[in-house]
């Protein structure tokens, strides 16, 4: 079987693509570009809530120690941001986390982390790769250490957050882990200074209680209820992995991740005075830039992916980088996306504002940061020119798109080389991207403009211009 990872590891389906055999031939790629960069290498090795996720961390940890790599294993499953946190605090080599994110019960998936505790880079993955049936599997359980990882993330996150703040303010959180990784750790910490929270869809399931695992808003109808029937300051949601966060309002009502963005930069660097940059990714609103239109705030832009955020986040002082997708970095914390700190800081935002609700504490920065007209729509394409449709548009662009001339246009390579994104800047706050999945048979289509009405148009210029 072909093997091709993508912008964050590998992910396929459970089973047919991803079993113990697959998994050991790219454990014995990476412990082989392991040996080929460090001797004694370290490394630490955690797995989500999904079927077989235990087992095949299990299967990796064996065939590295087979190939004499010491291996930290997690004696339970944990959220990613903790793998990667680990890796840093325990100066490992790399990190591997056994989970599918934010994908369907169906699949599974494997992440690599490097020493800094982030993603690995395009380049490091592609030298993985590469090494793919390289050498023969070898396999021993020697070299394996048990060990709890969360305690020493909770003494980290605790220097972080202001929970006295918190505590004075009596906040009630409400979040839903959505049977993945994330459990009860967000509320277990606030529950160390006594600050109450509720957690529904806390026990791992498999099948994460048949919703896939993405916070996104229509796969968040049970967190709608509760709120709807409690009393809570608001609500949150993680990922598969918790890696990612949702956000819904006391009211109910969701909050994308372009206003949760703009809120959560605007308390870094307004009130809490957090030094460094902002990075983006092209899907992230050009609200930003004007947010810091008039400030020596140096804002970086990237393609979508957060490795690529790493990237900027570990050259330059950052205080923040963030993905469309609900995936939040913080460079007081660790240079990777995390659910459950974002969750945390989050409260802490309101708890300092005085507000006891996040809608009516949104309502009132809304003069100042406006309003995001955004929206994203994905296809399914597999017919076979798939790979063909950008790289053709890229060399035969357009003039306009719609009824707007195209300012510039940027464009975005895959790992192979390949033209895979595609943006056409119209002017302030106004642009459509085009992105083909390395990994899926899907092309994806954002936009900001002007109005709601300007982004349903854009979004159909792109699907008029590729012919889809």
């Amino acid at each position: 079987m072909k093997i091709f990872f993508g912008t964050d590891g590998w992910r396929a389906l459970e089973g047919s693509q991803i079993n113990e055999s697959s998994v050991a031939t790219i454990a014995q790629a990476f412990g082989d570009y392991l040996h080929h960069k460090k001797e004694n290498p370290v490394v630490a090795i955690g797995y989500d809530s999904r079927k077989n996720s235990d087992t095949f961390a299990k299967v990796f940890a064996r065939v590295l120690t087979g190939n004499g790599i010491k291996v930290l294993l997690s004696d339970r499953i944990i959220p990613t941001p903790v793998l990667s946190f680990t890796v840093l605090n325990m100066h490992c080599d790399a990190g591997v986390m056994i989970t599918a994110s934010h994908n369907p019960k169906e699949y599974n998936g494997i992440k690599f982390k490097s020493n800094y505790g982030g993603p690995f880079s395009t380049e490091e993955t592609k030298k993985v790769e590469a090494l793919l049936y390289h050498s023969p599997v070898v396999a021993s359980p020697d070299l394996i250490d048990k060990q709890d990882f969360t305690e020493a993330y909770i003494r980290h996150i605790e220097q972080l957050i202001d929970f006295d703040k918190i505590k004075a303010t009596h906040l009630h959180l409400l979040i839903d882990s959505m049977g993945g990784a994330g459990q009860r750790l967000t509320e277990q910490i606030l529950a160390r200074h006594n600050i109450p929270a509720t957690t529904i869809f806390a026990e791992p399931a498999t099948d994460f209680y048949g919703r896939s695992p993405e916070p996104i808003e229509k796969n968040l109808t049970p967190l709608t209820q509760a709120l709807k029937a409690g009393n809570y300051a608001f609500g949150v949601a993680t990922d598969g992995d918790a890696d990612r966060v949702g956000v819904c309002l006391d009211t109910s009502e969701w909050l994308s991740a372009q206003h949760t963005i703009l809120l959560l930069v605007d308390y870094l660097k307004r009130v809490k005075q957090t030094p460094g940059g902002i990075v983006k990714t092209s899907s992230v609103s050009d609200k930003i830039r004007l947010l810091f239109a008039n400030d020596a705030t140096p804002v970086y832009e990237v393609q979508v992916g957060f490795k690529y955020i790493c990237d900027i986040m570990i050259q330059h002082e950052i205080a923040f980088g963030g993905e469309e997708s609900g995936g939040f970095g913080y460079g007081m914390h660790i240079p990777e996306r995390d659910g459950v700190f974002s969750s945390l800081l989050l409260l802490e935002m309101l708890a300092v504002s005085g507000y006891s609700k996040l809608s009516e504490y949104f309502k009132m920065r809304q003069s100042d940061l406006g309003l995001v007209h955004y929206d994203r729509i994905d296809l399914k394409y597999d017919r076979p020119d798939k790979n063909d449709l950008l790289p053709h548009l890229s060399q035969h662009t357009p003039e306009s798109i719609g009824e707007w001339p195209i300012v510039d246009v940027q464009r975005f390579l895959s790992s192979r080389g390949i033209v895979n994104g595609l943006k056409f800047l119209l002017g302030p706050c106004r642009w459509l991207l085009m992105r083909s999945s390395e990994t899926e048979n899907i092309v994806r289509f954002y936009a900001e403009g002007q109005s709601d009405e300007e982004v349903k148009r854009l979004l159909s210029c792109g699907r008029e211009i590729l012919g889809i």
